[in-house]
Parts: C-alpha cells; structure tokens; sequence
C-alpha cells in the first residue's frame, strides 16, 4: 500500500492577508520544500481531454447520465440585487435554500424562452439548472458563481453581437422571475428571491478524465463531478468542529479554496496533519495556492532545524540560513 499523503488546495495567499499560523506550524511549513508555478494547481491533479474545465457538461453527466453527444451551459439560479452602480450577485447553490419543488415551479415559465431558440432549459438538481445547446452554438464565457459572489453582474455578462444575445435573453429571463409567485412565496418564508441566472461552465463531455489521487473531498459539485469521473473516490468536506475527519489512504486531495482564517485552517487542518505525520500516518501533505506557490512537508523535513520559519503565507518562501550553507 502506497504510504498515504494528503494535497490541501487554498485560495491566493493574498487571501490570508497578514494573518499568521502558530510557531509550531511555522516551524514545519519553513522545513518543506517551497517552489512557484503559474495558476491553479488544482489542474495538476487532473487529466483533462480534450483540456479545458467543461463545467456543465461534466456535471450534467453526474446529475443526469446523459451529458454525451450534446454541450451544454449552466443557467443556474441565483439572487442579485441592484444597486447605484449595477446588479450585484449576492447567493447562488445551497445558499438560496431552493427545493425540488420551488425548481419545477420556476420551469414552465422559462422553458418557452428557451425552448423557442433550441436550448431547452431543466433542472435535474434544485441547484443546478441547464441549457442543452445544438451543435455549433456560440455560448458565452462566464466565471463560476462562486467567483463572483459580491461582483457585479454586468462586470461579466458577455460583449459583442453575440453577446447583446444573451444579454437580451437575460433580461427576458429576469422579467420572467421577477414576476413569478413563487418568489413572493419565498420572500413571505424569509428566503431570497431568484431574480437571475448564471450563464457558465460552456462545453462538451470530456473524452478522457483521469485523477491524480485516490480520494478527493470537496463541497465544490464541479469539483466533486470531475474526480468521480476520473476514477477518485469523492466525499463532502468532513465537519471538523464536530471532529470529524478523513481517512487517509493513498493521495487525499482536500478542497479548502474557501479558507479565509488561517488560524482556522491551522486548528482544522495543519495542526492535525502535523500530528498525523509525527504519528507515522501521513507520510507528508502539499500545500497549493491558487497563486501557484507550493508547499510541500514530509516527516524527513523535521531535521532541517536550519530553516527559517515561514508563519504568513503572503510573505515570500523562507530562505536557507548561512549556517546551513
């Protein structure tokens, strides 16, 4: 059995500001081997072909099975509201609370807006709502809801002839929505109205999906979705305040691109994988930030007593002391 090492993906380290971990973590994050690279490193963990991050059709295959043949577009539902300067994206996925029954009150309304231009829209999860598009559709390139939560919505809504297109059917989607009962029924209950969707996620079924680990655990459905394809074993985020956590075994990618506090990611994450490790279960983990920076601790490290501790995560790698040299 492969000795098990665990790959935690963080958000930039801008993200974390000056916030600092503890000294003991410090210690071990400026014992391990540091090096950059340029973007994401989440897609070093997969093997995608055609390339790309085809985000509707890999998800449609997981929501529905039958994602193959066609490409599809994620119209998701989402709550903006409007301000001076715009329309701002305020809840989107879980956090509008949507029900099997307040999506297949919202369809009928929609569906001969774009049913008429060849796109039939459905909702198989509460949550994530699709457009099936014909072949050889020009469909616009929208960030993730995730990424734009507190951004304006114009700031994304796509430009150009084609994009006055979407424009337009946006608008006719909002007006749909706006009027709808159903969103008087939640707002009377204390819950958002959804006012908009999302256009994203653009494309077709992978022909090859192969992940570089074992197990993968994430509360992102994308991420979730392209793991499962790839052969890895998926589960939701444990819940560490109840003290929940992973089993490890093999390569464990743990998706905390969330993390904010990072003298909570310490107390939920490093702390424990450093106890994991002095224990004999762990062999090592991997820092990656969504910068591109690395981090990478193994037990054999804690003999490079040499090092400079590397407690922020926004400051540059820790270099080795001349002592050393």
């Amino acid at each position: 059995m492969a000795a098990a090492f665990a790959i935690l993906l963080l958000p930039p380290r801008e993200r974390f500001g000056g916030q600092r971990v503890p000294e003991a973590t410090a210690r071990w994050l400026g014992r391990g081997d540091h090096d950059s690279g340029d973007g994401d490193r989440l897609h070093d963990w997969l093997d995608i072909l055609p390339r790309g991050w085809p985000a509707a059709a890999i998800t449609r295959q997981r929501d529905a099975g039958d994602a193959a043949g066609a490409t599809w577009l994620r119209a998701d539902p989402v709550y903006i509201q409007p301000d001076i300067n715009g329309a701002r994206l305020l809840s989107h996925g879980d956090a509008l609370g949507l029900t099997a029954d307040d999506a297949a009150a919202f369809m009928p309304a929609l569906r001969p807006l774009f049913g008429d231009i060849g796109m039939p829209i459905d909702a198989p999860v509460p949550t994530r709502w699709y457009l099936r598009a014909p072949p050889g559709a020009k469909l616009p390139a929208m960030a993730a809801p995730d990424q734009a939560v507190g951004m304006d919505l114009f700031d994304h809504l796509p430009e150009g002839s084609e994009g006055r297109r979407w424009r337009a059917l946006l608008s006719e989607a909002q007006v749909a929505l706006h009027n709808h009962p159903r969103n008087a029924q939640r707002q009377a209950a204390g819950l958002a109205p959804v006012n908009s969707l999302w256009f994203w996620g653009a494309g077709t079924l992978p022909g090859h999906v192969t992940a570089n680990v074992s197990h993968a655990l994430s509360d992102d459905d994308t991420v979730v979705a392209f793991f499962a394809a790839g052969g890895a074993h998926v589960d939701s985020l444990p819940d560490r305040r109840a003290g929940a956590g992973p089993t490890f075994d093999g390569r464990t990618l743990i998706d905390l691109r969330h993390a904010r506090d990072l003298a909570l990611l310490d107390r939920d994450w490093l702390s424990p994988l450093l106890a994991d490790m002095a224990a004999g279960r762990l062999a090592g983990f991997t820092l990656d930030f969504a910068d591109g920076h690395r981090v990478c601790v193994a037990r054999s490290h804690r003999w490079r007593f040499w090092r400079r501790p590397w407690s922020a995560p926004g400051v540059a790698a820790p270099a080795v002391s001349e002592d050393a040299l």
